[in-house]
């Protein structure tokens, strides 16, 4: 399991996670909510280990993130893909997709390179495997950023915002995907503001406001009158959103 206890981050004066609790565990799909600056991405950025904690710990699968080598098991579990694709741009599609298993995993390059080729076919990319970044569209590039991750077949799936660059079809095809994931019982945490699909997909939803852990609910409770839409704070938020 993913477990997250009592975390603080600060950045200088601000305190942006405030002793936030929260465990996901395997099989579960669990949305994070929340206004812009509430602490959703620099909590999914502490899981991965590229923002060092300020209190608490987080583990995965028992291995503490704040600790150097027991991060690098815990990325070998857990992979993470990002708002901005951050492919490398001098590498075509399929490379893109094979390092992290020929330079982590060891596997032949030959193996990987057909396995990376199988996986771009699973999202529709088949006929872009050979191409650059710079030749692919924005939804094309995030489809080869969620291979890269799935390409280390990790337990744990953690997505900020992937759909945050893209036009409404192009969010439309990478939502399409991560739907199927979800569906075949990927484990995944992820931050977005398209609340219409976390609520198609999610097991959980968990809301952060001004940094601390406001409401953790199954979905049909956190949008249930008597549940989550009985505090004002989710009300408002959800007001606001035209996709609910």
């Amino acid at each position: 399991m993913i477990q997250i206890e009592k975390v603080v981050k600060r950045f200088g004066a601000s305190t942006v996670l405030d002793g936030v609790d929260l465990v996901v565990q395997p099989g579960e799909v669990v949305a994070i909510l929340g206004a812009s600056g509430s602490g959703k991405s620099t909590l999914v950025r502490c899981v991965n280990g590229l923002e060092q904690l300020d209190g608490g710990r987080i583990t995965v699968d028992g291995h503490d993130v704040s600790d150097a080598r027991q991060l690098r098991a815990a990325r070998r579990i857990s992979a993470t893909v990002f708002q901005l694709f951050n492919l490398y741009p001098h590498m075509t599609a399929v490379q893109n997709v094979a390092l992290a298993p020929v330079e982590v995993l060891k596997l032949p390059r030959r193996q990987a390179e057909q396995d990376a080729r199988a996986l771009l076919a699973s999202v529709g990319l088949a006929e872009r495997a050979d191409a650059f970044p710079a030749q692919l569209s924005g939804g094309q590039r995030q489809r080869v950023g969620i291979c890269r991750a799935l390409a280390m077949q990790p337990r744990y799936l953690l997505l900020d915002e992937v759909t945050s660059a893209l036009d409404p079809e192009m969010t439309a095809d990478v939502l399409a995907i991560l739907a199927r994931l979800a569906a075949q019982g990927t484990t995944m945490m992820f931050v977005t503001h398209e609340i219409a699909f976390a609520r198609q997909i999610a097991s959980r939803i968990v809301f952060l406001d001004q940094g601390r852990l406001l409401v953790d609910l199954p979905t049909a409770a956190f949008f249930a009158p008597d549940g989550g839409l009985a505090l004002p704070r989710i009300a408002q938020f959800l007001s606001k959103m035209t996709t609910v």
